[in-house]
Parts: C-alpha cells; sequence; structure tokens
C-alpha cells in the first residue's frame, strides 16, 4: 500500500506518519473486507515478512488506532524476539510500551477531534488489547461509523483550497487551515465560515 492510499484512510495530518511507519519497518499492508470479530490484525509465518492487515471500512480515527496497533505488533516482533528468554505476551507490557510511543506524535487536535482526543490520551497510558474495551473512546469512535451516511464523503481537509463541497445542504469554498479548522466560504451568502478540519463533506 502507498502512502497515496493512506490519505483515503486516515485523518489527513497523520497519512505521512503512516508512510514513514511503513517506510521504516519491515511488513505487508493490506485492507481487508470487514471482519465483524476484528478491526484488524498481526500475522507472522516462518521466512516470510510479518503482514499487517485493517478493515477498509473503518472510520479514519479507528483505522488510524487499529494501523497503530498493529504497526505496535510489528515493532515487538523485531525488537524483542529472540532477546527476552520470557514469552512475550501479545499484549502485554511491551505492546502497551510501543502502541503508547506510536500514538505520542498523532495525540493532537490537528489528527482527532477533542470527543476523541481526550479519551485516546487517557487510553494511551494503559493500552488494552482493543478499543472496545474502553467503552467511553469505543462510543466516541462510534459516533464517526456511520457507513451508509458516509459513502461518497471525504475529510474536509483532503480536499485542496479552493475546492468546492457540499455541507449540511449548503455549498462552500474550501479555504486556508486554522489549527483545527478551516475558513470556509458560503457560495450563496459569500459569508465566512470556519468549519472542523476533520468534518465528512461532498466534494462537488
Amino acid at each position: 500500500m502507498k502512502s497515496t492510499s493512506f490519505r483515503l484512510h486516515v485523518p489527513s495530518a497523520a497519512s505521512e506518519y503512516c508512510d514513514w511507519l511503513f517506510s521504516n519497518h519491515k511488513f505487508v499492508f493490506l485492507l481487508s473486507r470487514p471482519r465483524r470479530t476484528r478491526l484488524g490484525d498481526f500475522t507472522v509465518k516462518p521466512g516470510l515478512i510479518p503482514k499487517i492487515t485493517v478493515n477498509a471500512n473503518l472510520n479514519p480515527y479507528s483505522f488510524l488506532i487499529t494501523y497503530l496497533h498493529e504497526v505496535a505488533h510489528c515493532v515487538v516482533h523485531y525488537k524483542y524476539k529472540g532477546r527476552l528468554k520470557k514469552r512475550v505476551a501479545p499484549h502485554g507490557q511491551e505492546w502497551k510500551h510501543e502502541f503508547g510511543v506510536l500514538l505520542q506524535p498523532v495525540l493532537t487536535e490537528s489528527v482527532f477531534p477533542k470527543d476523541i482526543l481526550v479519551h485516546l490520551v487517557r487510553y494511551s497510558k494503559n493500552p488494552t488489547a482493543s478499543t472496545g474495551g474502553d467503552q467511553l473512546l469505543f462510543n466516541a469512535l462510534r459516533k464517526y461509523d456511520d457507513q451508509a451516511a458516509n459513502i461518497g464523503r471525504v475529510l474536509l481537509a483532503q480536499l485542496h483550497e479552493g475546492s468546492n463541497f457540499v455541507f449540511q445542504n449548503r455549498t462552500f469554498t474550501r479555504g486556508i487551515l486554522r489549527r483545527t479548522r478551516i475558513l470556509c466560504t458560503d457560495k450563496a451568502s459569500q459569508r465566512l465560515y470556519t468549519i472542523p478540519a476533520h468534518a465528512l463533506v461532498e466534494a462537488c
């Protein structure tokens, strides 16, 4: 999977980081059809490069968290295999530490909306095997999961400046980024509005 593809699945502010991890850790990455029992996985077979898969239908925030979750498994595999006498638990202290480290660069409002970030920061200090194990974080992420409503939509931050889009049944022109919001012009009234960079919009 190339970096241009990551931009289609994660918040735009995190796409370069995802690409960097892909380039600097040896693994195969594949999108998976939706799976009911898992969001992603990490597998290792003798003589083969480790493989990471993530469900293609996840919202951008769940996709990013799941991707980092699986990359943490990859880091543990290379960093600890053969070095420790004891068996490394799949979601033990080694994985918790590496996952927490991988999360740090994206724990900002430029990547996650506040309602997710506040719970993700807490979760990152002692992550569990699944975000579903943290009810508050799970509920925050689930709010962005309306797949049917999101078909054909993109994150506002992914559009180029000057692009037209529809948001809440009104047509706007995308302007400059101001921290976590983007200055946009209402095409009908020519009034300026700031819209969250992570808002899902329909490109014209």
